[in-house]
């Protein structure tokens, strides 16, 4: 036996009889420090909706698997009297005596949760290696660890008694466990700091952790990192789209929508969705439909009012694999659609979102203030959503359509909040954990017609929906 394979042995079974000897002392520490176990699983059962098939690595007594209230919980400890605590807790979860690192497990799930764990590993990046058989296309990893810059807080504290003692951890950095993840084929969703006052005082506690530990600079003070990511697919997908055309007063665009959306995907339908024009623009729709009847063209009048009613009603018509969104005043050019469905199709994101701030723009595009807000916009929503977005208004946007079912099953959350449409898909992608990337547009100057949207009276409806969402999603 190699001298490195003895070393790791006596760890784990130093490791396994100190988890073991201090297994009831842990409860009574868990219990003390309530207030940090609390906001953990808060965290933890925002990030991972209700009902999914969770396994947690390092699972302890089982507190934080139960909180996430999943269908079907799975917890693996190292320690058999863990295990056996965690059994007499919750009998109606499953709990088994397991090591990461050499794991028997094979079934799949949706969440895979690593608290507090990758401190204890002798090699993190074989852990996170075998995580990989246990992922499905759709599994998502949340993985929470100490900041390094309470390291040495943490130790003061357990040498004065005031935490219980650990044997020495592994302290990995945001940027150690990235490049493991990456080493491994998994894609970061997305990063988060919490918890930037960990001792329960009342008032003070809500204002430091809910508001001040949210704020940039602030947050990197927090003493939870929190890591969301996924597996990489290994293969291209090819798929069927549908192309969603919301148009009022559009008359000059139809068929240009038609003739210069080049050919993409197994197959293409377009749904143009009509919105109480003035202009007969469903009467050039029914005109186009019949002049090209080897292109896949349904028509639809919308029932309510707004692009994102609009949008809505159309995406529930769809029956393609994809969704895609392109405005009939055609600032974004049909041309530029394949590089979308590229995107998608090869895994590059789950939410595919223009970006029109890179390239110039055609001369009267878009105007100053218009410029101001949508830069404004892609900082606030780069802060909120914890994923790097530049242009949150361009209005293609192209996701699965059993991504866009999740969200639609979510809505309830944010409720009939957006007219837009924009910020409900922004949001509901980044509630369900979606990779969000954007892809880099010209935008041009609109041929016909004249813009729909007013500045002043739409922008502080915008401001009014950001901050709506912020409550939402950020200051919790």
């Amino acid at each position: 036996m190699s001298a490195e394979r003895c070393s790791f042995q006596m760890i784990k079974r130093d490791l396994i009889e100190f988890y073991s000897r201090t297994a009831q002392q842990r409860e009574r520490w868990n219990k003390r420090n309530r207030y940090y176990h609390r906001l953990l699983e808060k965290y933890y059962s925002f990030i991972i909706p209700q009902g999914k098939r969770v396994l947690e690595i390092g699972c302890g007594s089982g507190d934080l698997l139960n909180a996430v209230k999943p269908s079907h919980g799975v917890g693996i400890d190292l320690v058999p009297e863990v295990i056996e605590l965690a059994k007499s807790k919750y009998k109606h979860l499953h709990f088994i005596v397991d090591d990461v690192e050499n794991t028997e497990l094979t079934e799949t799930f949706d969440y895979i949760i690593i608290s507090d764990t990758l401190g204890c590993l002798w090699d993190a990046q074989a852990a996170i290696h075998n995580v990989r058989k246990l992922c499905h296309a759709q599994t998502r990893i949340v993985i929470s660890q100490y900041n390094f810059l309470w390291e040495p807080l943490i130790k003061i504290l357990s040498f004065l008694g005031l935490k219980q003692k650990t044997p020495n951890a592994n302290w990995f950095s945001n940027k150690d466990v990235i490049n493991l993840l990456d080493l491994e084929d998994f894609q970061v969703i997305k990063t988060e700091r919490k918890m930037l006052f960990p001792l329960n005082i009342p008032l003070l506690s809500v204002f430091f952790n809910s508001f001040i530990g949210n704020l940039p600079v602030f947050n990197h003070l927090c003493l939870v990192n929190l890591i969301v990511a996924r597996l990489l697919p290994k293969e291209d997908t090819e798929a069927s789209v549908s192309i969603i055309v919301p148009a009022r007063n559009e008359r000059g665009n139809i068929e240009n929508a038609i003739t210069r959306t080049p050919e993409f995907g197994k197959s293409q339908e377009f749904i143009f969705i009509e919105g109480h024009s003035s202009d007969n623009t469903y009467e050039e729709m029914e005109r186009v439909k019949a002049a090209y009847p080897k292109k896949n063209i349904r028509l639809m009048r919308q029932t309510g009012k707004g692009k994102g009613n609009a949008v809505r009603e159309a995406f529930d018509a769809a029956t393609a694999d994809i969704l895609m969104i392109l405005d009939a005043d055609l600032t974004v050019s049909p041309e530029e659609l394949p590089k979308f469905y590229d995107a998608l199709c090869h895994h590059k994101g789950e939410f595919i979102n223009g970006c029109r701030l890179v390239y110039p723009m055609d001369k009267n595009a878009m105007r100053f203030l218009n410029l101001l807000g949508n830069k404004f916009f892609g900082w606030f929503f780069s802060f909120l959503l914890s994923q790097p977005l530049k242009d949150t208004l361009c209005g293609t946007k192209v996701l699965f359509r059993k991504d866009y079912e999740t969200i639609k099953a979510n809505r309830a959350y944010f409720g009939d909040f957006d007219p837009f449409g924009d910020f409900d898909l922004l949001f509901g992608a980044a509630k369900q954990n979606l990779k969000i990337t954007e892809v880099i547009i010209r935008y041009k100057d609109r041929e016909y017609g004249t813009t729909q949207i007013s500045r002043f009276k739409h922008g502080v409806l915008l401001f009014k929906m950001s901050f709506f969402a912020a409550r939402k999603i950020k200051f919790i």
